[in-house]
């Protein structure tokens, strides 16, 4: 088990996103290796079929396992909702740990107020995101909010052009003003968090599923007496479907990004 343990925790998302989770990962496991995988060839995997996205989770899942990943991570709440559970049931002794939409801390947090949930549609259309909803959506009210092109968008960069506040407004600026919290439902969504603010409101309150995953994958390497035993900080490696140097380049610049 000592061996394993001093293995890597591969995170994986459709592209750039994911890294806003690697991010809380990082911060959660300092000494943990980390490889990060974004599949920006095929982004973003809200907008593709779930068996076309079931397919390109579990191939990653398995180049991982194959590499020697002693736990897997997916930063992408499409992927886990279509995948985590066969991912899991295939390799029962892998840690494999998702994300899925804060709609629980947001209604804690606001018991009677209006919580938006900005997400690609197929995060939407998933039984995991209704069950959540109907759940946690008891007394405060819970507004599903596609958000159709945004990951893609953020995917290209330019966060501060004003064709992405545009597009921000486009999707969700009829809730100027009337919302409590705003759900960040896909793991690119983080990234423009200053740009949803500037239109909704500087007094709404945002929720992401970052810090939970990594907690939960804290608690899951624990159980398993899979953390690094290591006094060295770890590393963190980036790598794209699109391998190419301005590629690489952009996901440096998301991990160095303030959020």
């Amino acid at each position: 088990m000592a061996d394993r343990a001093d293995g890597f925790v591969g995170v994986f998302d459709s592209g750039v996103g994911g890294i806003s989770v690697l991010r809380s990962l990082v911060a959660e496991l300092p000494h943990e290796d980390f490889r990060f995988f974004g599949d920006s060839a095929h982004a973003p995997y809200g907008e593709k079929s779930e068996d076309r996205v079931f397919e390109l989770a579990s191939g990653i899942a398995e180049r991982f396992l194959d590499e020697g990943a002693k736990a897997i991570v997916i930063a992408c709440n499409t992927a886990t909702s279509v995948a985590a559970a066969e991912l899991r049931a295939a390799h029962p002794d892998v840690p494999i740990v998702g994300i899925e939409p804060a709609v629980k801390p947001a209604a804690l947090a606001f018991p009677h107020g209006r919580v938006i949930v900005m997400a690609t549609e197929v995060t939407l259309r998933l039984e995991k995101y209704h069950e959540l909803a109907e759940h946690w959506g008891g007394t405060c009210e819970v507004v599903a909010a596609p958000c159709p092109g945004l990951a893609a968008r953020i995917e290209r960069g330019g966060l501060d052009e004003p064709d992405l506040t545009e597009m921000i407004r486009d999707l969700v600026g009829e809730w100027a003003g009337r919302a409590d919290a705003v759900v960040l439902g896909c793991t690119h969504y983080p990234f423009v968090r200053r740009q949803i603010a500037a239109v909704l409101g500087e007094g709404v309150r945002f929720f992401d599923g970052g810090e939970g995953t990594a907690r939960r994958l804290a608690s899951r390497l624990d159980e398993t007496g899979l953390l690094a035993a290591r006094e060295r900080p770890g590393r963190v490696e980036l790598a794209s479907s699109l391998n190419t140097p301005d590629e690489l380049a952009l996901y440096q610049h998301f991990y160095e990004l303030p959020l």
